[in-house]
């Protein structure tokens, strides 16, 4: 009954209070693009605005004060403490940046080999060999306790904040009261906000020492609240899970997250293969099967011998017929878990296997193909829509649906249907 109270009086409020903020379903997932804090792998935007999160505090509109107090009283009515709301909003600021970034969407969208390029440079290797190398004992130890391979979880670490690099210098508290108050998805914000204020009422981590990116993913390795709560492990023994700045806590969190995620012991995340030339790639990304009916179907390891022994397993093709094609098993999907984004899985499985002295991806990126802009991709589904390949409302965003409407079109085209979009076949639907 309390919580249903507090809904209706935050969301009285603000309409009253605040001009333009109103609630959003959340956005479309693309399935090939990283999601979330992105700060290791090539954005420039979050380590900025990172940079100057001190000096972005604007004077707090009364409205947000407003906010701040009605969610201090349902806070206090779900059982934190007096002391621990005290702390945490004791400097607590509306971050006009942060609403910026949250509404920014751009129109251009990285390739994933560029992704790949940044994500798994040779300094981003060599790093984490380094990495390590200084951490193996605590990085074997947590390896034999959650049966995560220890390269995997120091590939996250180095993806996810550069290995603690940059991991954000926004505070999570103002972060996400600013998102609660003001962001597209303000009841997932205020959910993470209150799990924000368990973690300190616990001990784990003092409000002031709370910090991490503009969305509220935190420490190392980029927990948001609600995973940290479920997933971080004390793996040091104080008493407390810091992934601030204890790495064995980090490494412990992050091997149980992928454990709980259902990574499987002694398999690997996946391997790069060769496809036969009568590949069918409508089966490509949704179909699995076992990695014997894959080897029946001319599936082979680039690098020769056999495949690994997948009960189930997806051919991956994430820039089309032109381009490298994965067979990943369950641990592929694990990292996905993880941040479901095609190139951030596949980031973590190349990064991991370099870091351990196997090698990366050996096939060539078909690098002349310019992706297509997010108005171009809504374009495509206009296109696709009123062709009678069905891939949803349009919204410029390349997900499942559109994948499978353009593979649709490309079999009833005598194309090959690989669903990779490109600037010809746009061009191609143009015409018609």
């Amino acid at each position: 009954m309390r919580k249903l109270f507090f809904t209706s009086l935050v969301f009285t409020m603000l309409a009253g209070c605040q001009s333009g903020a109103q609630l959003a379903a959340p956005a479309a997932a693309d399935d090939t693009q990283p999601q979330g804090n992105d700060t290791a792998s090539g954005s420039t935007a979050e380590a900025s605005a990172s940079a100057s999160a001190a000096d972005n505090g604007a004077e707090r509109p009364a409205s947000f004060t407003a906010w701040v107090d009605a969610f201090r009283r349902h806070a206090r009515s779900e059982g934190i403490s007096q002391a621990t709301l005290d702390e945490a909003f004791a400097n607590v600021r509306y971050q006009p940046r942060i609403i910026e970034l949250d509404q920014s969407q751009p129109e251009f969208v990285r390739p994933i080999w560029e992704y790949l390029d940044t994500a798994v440079s040779s300094t981003r290797i060599n790093q984490g060999r380094d990495k390590l190398a200084e951490h193996r004992d605590t990085a074997r130890e947590m390896e034999q306790r959650y049966g995560v391979p220890a390269e995997i979880v120091v590939a996250i670490w180095g993806i996810e904040s550069n290995y603690g690099g940059n991991f954000g210098s926004f505070s999570t508290i103002d972060a996400l009261a600013t998102l609660g108050y003001d962001g597209r998805r303000q009841s997932f914000a205020r959910g993470e906000l209150m799990a924000a204020l368990r973690i300190i009422e616990q001990g784990d981590i003092a409000a002031e020492r709370m910090v991490g990116s503009w969305a509220g993913a935190m420490g190392h390795t980029q927990f948001i609240p609600s995973s940290f709560e479920a997933y971080a492990k004390d793996g040091d023994g104080d008493g407390r899970r810091d992934i601030w700045g204890s790495i064995p806590d980090v490494m412990a969190s992050t091997a149980n997250y992928l454990a709980r995620a259902g990574w499987q012991r002694d398999q690997p995340w996946g391997v790069e293969v060769e496809l036969g030339s009568g590949f069918d790639y409508s089966q490509a990304d949704d179909t699995r099967l076992s990695s014997a009916q894959w080897a029946e179907r001319g599936v082979r390891p680039v690098n020769g011998g056999s495949l690994p022994d997948f009960n189930e397993a997806a051919v991956v093709v994430p820039a089309g017929a032109n381009g490298p094609a994965f067979l990943v098993g369950p641990n592929y999907r694990a990292i996905l878990r993880y941040n479901n984004a095609t190139s951030y899985a596949l980031a973590v499985g190349s990064l991991a296997d370099q870091i351990a002295g196997r090698s990366g991806v050996v096939q060539g990126w078909p690098r002349s193909e310019q992706p297509l802009t997010r108005s171009q991709v809504r374009e495509l589904q206009e296109r696709l829509n009123a062709a009678g390949f069905d891939t949803g409302t349009p919204d410029g965003v390349f997900g499942p649906n559109t994948r499978s409407g353009l593979r649709s079109y490309q079999r009833a085209e005598g194309l090959v249907p690989d669903g990779f979009a490109t600037a010809s076949l746009l061009e191609r639907l143009q015409r018609r």
